[in-house]
């Protein structure tokens, strides 16, 4: 099928390639392009090699489709965000393209194995955790979709950081040099490099203010090509690097200031270095404004020059009709003030005008519900980095407030209402200027969009109800079912009759009559033993663990935060520990589990790396006992990635989504989870609602308090301690803890968390314990029906086809973006 420009959405790039020419491709890239001959090649080798065979495979696809995006009538969608958490890129891209199979071909041919080539590609840790992951699924959607995109972001130099644990198992952070040997997906185009400027004065020149900043960095386009699955378009994900226009100083160098020669080069590739730079200091804090403002402003200045090439006065007022940008959490929001600027000081347009274009371009997408999650920035760190923004984010907080007072608000909720916070030391509350200056405000989750209205941005959806939206968040299932379960996938399609489910995940469904359906549950039972004793040797493989493959795998993956209840988690497993060694337990009747946390913590956050350091303890301890030896271990795989994931959640049976109700904003893990037939155990919070409304109650194990408990409970007053008395197990399991049984015998290694659970405990961690407790109890006994839990997992793989990224694009196309595929 092709459309009115010609555009072959039918046909993958490399579709027509056969194994044999790909295999010629590939030695003659080793023979030119490294200089090795086929046979005296290494895995990194040929891996780097076929990445770049592959990426000339997309090079003309992705040519006509960016020419056909400037010359057509079709609005385009800029996605706005600080992580890409993309994973490994050549087994998406050969899937992607058509070069699976021609590949496995090449590598015999050659006398490779795919999998030894897929293992030498360094995954870039460009994101921390869910909000990088969706940022990456919606690109990819967006292009299996046909609809022209541009992601945007930072290419760090060093992404997040590289966990490790110490021996007393703390969180050590290390640089991730995803980069030291180079990469071969991204292509530096210094033809688009734009000028980012920082500091200075702003002046008045007639009726025009015109910043005069103090210095400037270079931005440098790194371009990342992103296929669609079987649709012919091939977008781009484009990631700036900072680069100084003045990397060395010969005079200086040449009076011996070796390092004074360089401190441009330094300062300015700093802003590119890391993700999240630790921001408890000034100068923490002022680096992660100039990194949003760098990435956003070269974007903005991008996408104008894309769309209106050579044009020395171009019709600004037709941008919102060519691109729409979505502002992906408040990380790019200073884009508002930042196309505000550029209309008017450097085109020429006034406030009004440049008002109703900018309103029209930009939408806000929140991820979350914490207040302290809602970027806030000192009006006087604005007000020095960017002065020119901080008299348009003023102008435009008066503008705002002066409505307010004309609809008769009252005092009272203006000052709750204001972007800029009355005070000695104002702040810009981000949040609020994404929902004034966007058109859409949407949330991630159905229970999160309602909260967003009736709680985090209350006030504002009562005034413009007809801003705010929702779109459930999506995981892509080529990457999270067909890559990384190829057992799963092939039954799937075994059962379905083909594999079209990959473009239209809602064909699942035809999977629930196959639950009843003995064989078929028996195939089920033998894919997941088969990905079981896969991760079993990949851990031993990776990080030196012995795992039973024939536990429970109880998995916990996600960012460490309070909120999130890791806590609750290891509470649990210290009780259970706890009734075996008191004797009120025999071990021989318990269910063997082997429960498997993945997670990292931010670097200032003591707490979660103080929880961090327990869970390690804790498996010390544990895995160390032979009384509990065959019944219970607990892992702690460190540096958690995608890999990790790819490799992990096929293999978990339970999945542990245990977040305060109404703290976790969506969550894509437990939908990956649930695509890949493991049962979920959790709270009415996030997409768990829409998850267990999808697979039935009788298919989810749903335990604790729920939003309006939760809230009831703040306001009456909550006091930890009455639980932790009430319940023996609990007050045992903390006890273990408060007396260095896992800190060797030091009884002041947790007295922070001790004392949090005891005295503050503000997401209520002690008051779902009882009710976690319970629910494990019947997890225990559904597990014991092998063929009773596969029917269970089989039924949630039916009724996840929603929570397809795929469909998510689609609510955004329809709800937010106002557009589609290529015309």
């Amino acid at each position: 099928m092709t459309n009115q420009q010609g555009l072959d959405y039918t046909a993958r790039p490399g579709s027509t390639v056969s194994g044999h020419e790909l295999a010629n491709q590939i030695s003659q890239e080793l023979r030119l392009g490294q200089e090795v001959e086929p046979s005296q090649a290494t895995s990194a080798q040929v891996y780097k090699a076929s990445a770049a065979v592959v990426r000339r495979q997309m090079v003309e696809a992705w040519q006509r489709g960016q020419s056909q995006m400037v010359q057509g009538h079709t609005r385009a969608v800029g996605y706005l965000s600080a992580e890409y958490l993309l994973g490994k890129q050549l087994p998406n891209a050969l899937l992607n393209t058509g070069l699976e199979a021609p590949f496995q071909q090449a590598m015999q041919e050659l006398g490779f194995e795919p999998d030894d080539i897929f293992a030498a590609e360094r995954e870039p840790g460009l994101g921390n955790g869910g909000l990088g992951r969706l940022a990456a699924c919606y690109i990819d959607s967006l292009s299996s979709e046909g609809v022209p995109a541009f992601g945007y972001g930072i290419r760090y130099q060093y992404g997040i950081f590289e966990q490790a644990f110490d021996q007393e198992g703390r969180q050590r952070e290390l640089a991730d040099t995803w980069l030291e040997e180079g990469e071969p997906w991204g292509f530096e185009n210094f033809g688009r490099a734009r000028r980012v400027s920082f500091g200075g004065s702003v002046v008045a020149e007639g009726d025009r203010r015109t910043w005069q900043p103090d210095w400037a960095v270079k931005a440098v386009p790194v371009d990342y090509m992103v296929p669609g699955y079987a649709s012919g378009r091939v977008n781009t994900l484009r990631l700036w690097e900072a680069k100084a226009y003045q990397e060395f100083d010969l005079a200086t160098f040449n009076q011996s200031d070796y390092i004074g020669a360089v401190v441009p080069k330094v300062k300015a590739e700093t802003i590119s270095k890391v993700l999240y730079p630790e921001d408890s200091t000034p100068q923490g804090k002022e680096l992660r404004l100039e990194q949003q403002y760098f990435f956003v402003a070269a974007s903005l200045a991008d996408a104008i020059a894309t769309f209106y090439p050579g044009e020395r006065e171009p019709d600004l007022t037709t941008l919102p009709s060519k691109i729409c940008f979505q502002l992906n959490d408040t990380h790019p929001v200073i884009g508002i003030p930042e196309l505000m600027r550029l209309l008017m000081d450097e085109h020429g347009y006034g406030w009004d005008e440049a008002w109703s274009i900018t309103t029209r371009v930009f939408n806000y997408t929140c991820h979350t519900l914490l207040p302290e999650a809602l970027e806030e920035w000192p009006a006087q760190l604005i007000a020095h980095l960017l002065p020119r923004h901080w008299e348009i984010i003023q102008e435009i907080d008066r503008r705002f407030v002066a409505d307010l007072q004309a609809r008769q608000v009252s005092d009272e909720q203006i000052d709750r209402m204001r972007i800029v916070t009355k005070a000695d030391q104002p702040k810009v509350r981000m949040a609020y200027l994404a929902t004034v200056g966007g058109s859409y405000v949407n949330g991630v989750a159905e229970l999160h969009s309602q909260l967003l209205k009736d709680v985090t941005l209350k006030d504002f959806s009562a005034l413009f109800p007809e801003k705010f939206t929702n779109v459930t968040n999506g995981v892509t299932p080529r990457r999270f079912v067909r890559l990384a379960n190829p057992r799963l996938s092939a039954l799937i399609s075994e059962g379905l009759g083909s594999d079209a489910w990959l473009s239209d995940l809602e064909q699942l469904k035809g999977l629930e009559a196959l639950a009843d359906d003995p064989s078929f549950v028996d195939k089920f039972i033998e894919v997941k033993r088969a990905n079981k004793a896969d991760f079993v040797a990949f851990a031993q493989r990776k990080y030196g663990f012995e795992i039973d493959p024939d536990t429970m795998f109880d998995s916990m993956i996600k960012r460490l935060h309070e909120y999130k209840r890791q806590s609750l988690k290891i509470l649990a497993v210290i009780a259970q520990y706890a009734a075996v060694k008191s004797g009120q337990v025999d071990p021989r009747s318990l269910v063997p589990r082997t429960v498997i946390f993945g997670a990292k913590a931010a670097p200032g956050y003591a707490m979660a790396k103080e929880t961090i350091q327990l869970i390690n303890n804790v498996a010390r301890v544990v895995n160390n006992d032979p009384q509990v030896a065959g019944a219970l271990s607990v892992r702690f795989p460190w540096n958690y990635n995608i890999e990790l994931a790819e490799h992990l959640i096929p293999a978990t049976e339970l999945d542990e989504q245990i977040s305060q109700a109404g703290k976790e904003a969506s969550g894509t893990g437990n939908m990956k989870f649930a695509l890949n037939g493991s049962l979920t155990v959790g709270t009415l919070d996030g997409a768990n609602v829409e998850i267990r409304s999808r697979v039935g109650a009788d298919n989810f194990f749903l335990f604790g308090m729920q939003v309006e408990d939760v809230d009831r409970l703040y306001s009456e007053g909550y006091d930890p301690r009455a639980y932790y008395e009430a319940d023996p197990r609990l007050k045992a399991a903390i006890d273990m803890v408060a007396s260095g049984s896992f800190s060797e015998g030091e009884r002041s290694t947790y007295r922070n968390l001790v004392e949090d659970w005891l005295s503050k405990d503000y997401f209520m961690t002690l008051a779902d314990f009882s009710a976690y407790m319970d629910i494990q109890s019947e997890i225990d006994e559904a597990y014991r029906d092998q063929r009773g839990w596969a029917r269970k997992a089989i039924i949630n793989v039916a009724n996840s086809g929603f929570f397809s990224s795929d469909r998510a694009v689609k609510d955004y196309l329809e709800r937010i973006w106002h557009t589609g595929p290529q015309e």
